[in-house]
């Protein structure tokens, strides 16, 4: 900032100011008090581009340079001094000046552009009321194909449709454009409201870790809408899924905005739920909604442990925002928000969500409006208490069901795995029970309930799979949930697996139980829930759990169990060889293909991949499908498994900017496993192509390789400082300590916590690291106790 003045009544006075905070608050001073009444402060500003995505930051694309804007959660100052509160929310009129012949885009349409000493000036038409965290500013030679989306029952005008991406991509984009005019119209549907803003671009950038939701100028990574039809399966669920999020923020989070941080989980969690709901509503036959369970199921994993916080927590310092972007927030708090419309069912759920928005259109509210809404909407004053003990503590509810003649007795605990000692809580817990047809919902108030056992056929605790809880069994009751498991519907599958890894890593279930689940399960028609068991199964070797006996026994049953299922489904990496083919089957094929080129079985497999990969390399552009590109470029490399493979594979990544292509073969460099190839990479490449963002990638990758692990850890040491400046982005920083997350021991976690804890402090990095430390601890205490007995189970699996 080079000057600082306020004009008020004619008069111009000149301000002073000084740097208040070292994350960017200025204090401004005037010699004089400011009268009451209209002020306007003037400054003279600028700064440098970010290389990473926080604030304003470029980057160039074949030569070209492109900018964007990531301004959440308190970046804007970055580009222009602001008050970066959520509820300061106020119109802002945007002029760019640009290089001649480039396109500049933000939040509202652009009215004129003109020429003035050489320079594009675009005005843009004032936007409606936002918070600084919302507003965009793009510019670059961008490549754009534009529509409309038609008018709806909530809209009588058609909608201006953009998807705009950088000049390579410009044949990939006809998919997003069909896709977000379906995505649009189904949520203004859902909200009984028409989209609130009067245009709508949709714009991507290569170094988004995600995507952001500015009102009426979505940014998104590239590989999220980059894409046609016969795009990978994943790559199609996360266009339905992450579109959907983010247009649904467009209504609950940009319309209605929260009053401060300590409830950006509101719109986070609602947005991850919707982006599921609706993104399944798209394209049901992708099974999308299945996924939104696989997330919460997954964010118990960090819930569980003493070092957290739960989904509302106070926010007190600028470092703790950027904190509460975790799976807390996304992963638990999507989850609760499935329990809770499961529970009072989707109309009246719906209601309260319409009642919720029309009453704080273009404002601020909290969570204490959205729980009212719901309860007015759902007649139940109850599920206010509810919410909020799972909004306003932390922790995973574990229901203990026990047998009692023609009753169940359901208890509640807080779960706990091996060797923790967390504090006492108490939910209010919805949980809906199933035997066989009869499905019955109950609210737990208390420590126990007596439930009657209507109905035939094995309990099911968590009926439909969207309870935010886990369960314990008795030995008979497991052993008859498990028989059915490939039975019952893929969200309770995913409930059943969880349960019982949690159970195993708590130190009461057993090896056995959860590989007889595994078998069970490896036959499910749900891509999500057919390997939950198995997944579980594997985290426990690749963490360290398991010993070198384990490993291989588990090496054996992992061939057994997929090797009968590839002469089922067949294999033919050749592109497009499963055009057309139902989207669960084709996903399922490279789900089991890629547990195979890891197990004894697989050698054919990775040398067939291997072969194709290379013919692909070599210009023979149908000789690889884009859905074995992951799988086939690890085994490019590891099938060679010398440096020349890699660098061949890193020189082709570098040489493209093919959204899918370039990630995937960085990956399979970075994960190798070969010691060199990981020094290079950190110690000695200085390659202009390789951005930023991709190099903290590939670090991820040479962590995750037990060969290549202590190269990356010794890196990070010496390197802490730069990976955790602000330039990284809104998340990578916070999520930096997750690295470590694959050591086992208590004498790493104590180094951990010796070597991070005073580098982190005041950081958002500050409570991952200590999740991380109690992680490690945690698996570490339980490899000592009942190591040999847990790596003996897998060793017999064999």
């Amino acid at each position: 900032m080079h000057k600082a003045a306020a004009h008020f009544g004619g008069e111009l006075v000149a301000g002073t100011w000084r740097l208040a905070d070292p994350t960017g608050v200025v204090a401004l001073t005037f010699p004089k008090p400011l009268p009451a009444g209209k002020v306007t402060l003037a400054f003279d500003y600028d700064a440098a581009f970010n290389d990473g995505p926080a604030g304003m930051f470029r980057v160039r694309v074949d030569d070209d340079w492109y900018s964007w804007t990531q301004f959440q959660s308190i970046d804007a100052r970055a580009a222009f001094p602001g008050f970066d509160q959520p509820s300061f929310k106020t119109p802002f009129t945007i002029t760019l000046r640009t290089p001649p012949g480039l396109m500049a885009v933000s939040n509202a349409p652009q009215v004129s552009k003109s020429t003035e000493n050489g320079l594009d000036v675009h005005r843009f038409a004032p936007t409606l009321p936002l918070p600084t965290y919302l507003v965009a500013m793009m510019v670059g030679p961008f490549s754009a194909v534009e529509s409309t989306v038609p008018p709806t029952q909530q809209r009588s005008r058609a909608l201006p449709l953009r998807i705009i991406s950088t000049r390579q991509n410009a044949g990939k984009l006809s998919f997003a454009l069909e896709g977000s005019k379906e995505i649009v119209a189904r949520l203004e549907d859902y909200f009984a409201d028409a989209f609130p803003y009067p245009k709508l671009d949709q714009i991507t950038s290569p170094v988004m870790p995600g995507a952001m939701e500015n009102a009426g100028a979505d940014l998104y990574r590239d590989a999220l809408i980059v894409l046609d039809e016969d795009a990978p399966i994943p790559q199609q669920r996360r266009f339905g899924m992450v579109v959907s999020h983010e247009l649904a923020h467009q209504w609950f989070g940009d319309l209605v905005t929260p009053a401060w941080w300590d409830d950006i989980w509101l719109n986070e969690s609602f947005a991850n739920w919707m982006g599921y709901r609706i993104g399944d509503a798209w394209r049901p036959e992708l099974n999308i909604r299945s996924g939104a369970l696989a997330e919460g199921f997954e964010a118990m994993e960090t819930d569980a442990l003493v070092a957290g916080r739960p989904i509302r927590q106070r926010i007190e310092t600028n470092a703790q925002i950027d904190g509460a972007f975790d799976s807390i927030t996304y992963g638990k708090g999507g989850h609760v928000i499935a329990m809770i419309a499961a529970y009072l069912g989707d109309e009246r759920f719906r209601a309260g969500v319409r009642h919720y928005l029309a009453a704080h259109r273009h404002g601020n509210a909290t969570s204490a409006d959205f729980f009212a809404a719901l309860a007015e909407a759902g007649g139940d004053p109850r599920i206010v208490e509810a919410m909020q003990s799972f909004t306003d503590q932390q922790g995973v509810p574990l229901l203990e069901f026990r047998r009692d003649g023609d009753e169940y007795i359901v208890t509640q605990h807080r779960y706990a795995p091996f060797g923790a000692s967390p504090p006492e809580a108490h939910w209010d817990v919805p949980f809906c029970v199933r035997r066989g047809a009869e499905r019955h919902c109950h609210l737990l108030t208390e420590k126990s309930v007596s439930i009657p056992a209507v109905g035939a056929g094995p309990l099911v605790p968590n009926a439909g799979g969207t309870g935010y809880y886990r369960f314990e069994l008795a030995a008979r009751d497991w052993d008859g949930l498990i028989e059915v498991a490939d039975r019952l519907p893929g969200g309770e599958a995913q409930a059943v697996a969880d349960s019982l890894a949690a159970s195993l890593l708590a130190g009461r279930a057993g090896v056995s139980q959860l590989a007889d689940l595994a078998r069970k399960l490896v036959h499910h028609p749900d891509s999500y829930a057919s390997d939950a068991a198995s997944s579980a199964m594997a985290a426990m070797v690749s963490e360290g759990l398991v010993d070198s006996g384990g490993r291989r026994g588990w090496l054996r049953f992992r061939a057994k169990l997929y090797g009968p299922l590839i002469k089922e489904y067949g294999f033919d990496p050749r592109a497009g060889a499963y055009s057309g083919e139902d989207p669960e089957r084709t996903q399922r094929r490279v789900q089991i293909v890629e547990r195979l080129t890891g197990s004894s079985r697989g050698k054919k497999l990775v040398r067939k991949l291997g072969r194709a990969a290379r013919d692909f390399l070599e210009g023979d552009q149908a000789a690889l499908d884009p859905s074995w590109f992951g799988v086939a470029f690890d085994a490019f490399v590891s099938r060679r498994k010398n440096a020349e493979a890699a660098d061949l594979l890193l020189e082709k990544a570098l040489a493209s900017e093919d959204p899918v292509f370039r990630p995937a073969a960085l990956n399979a460099v970075s994960t190798s496993g070969m010691r060199p190839v990981a020094r290079r990479l950190l110690y000695e490449l200085d390659d202009r192509r390789l951005r930023a963002s991709e190099k903290r990638g590939m670090l991820g990758g040479i962590m995750s390789s037990r060969a290549t692990r202590e190269i990356g850890y010794a890196w990070i040491r010496e390197n802490l400082d730069e990976l955790m400046s602000g330039n990284n982005g809104i998340f990578f920083s916070a999520r930096l300590p997750r690295m470590f997350n694959r050591f086992c021991s208590v004498a790493r976690a104590d180094e951990l916590a010796e070597t991070f804890r005073p580098r982190m402090a005041g950081t958002p990095s500050e409570l991952e690291l200590e999740r991380v430390i109690e992680r490690v601890r945690n698996c570490g205490v339980l490899r000592d106790a009942h190591g040999q007995e847990i790596s003996r189970g897998f060793e017999e699996l064999g």
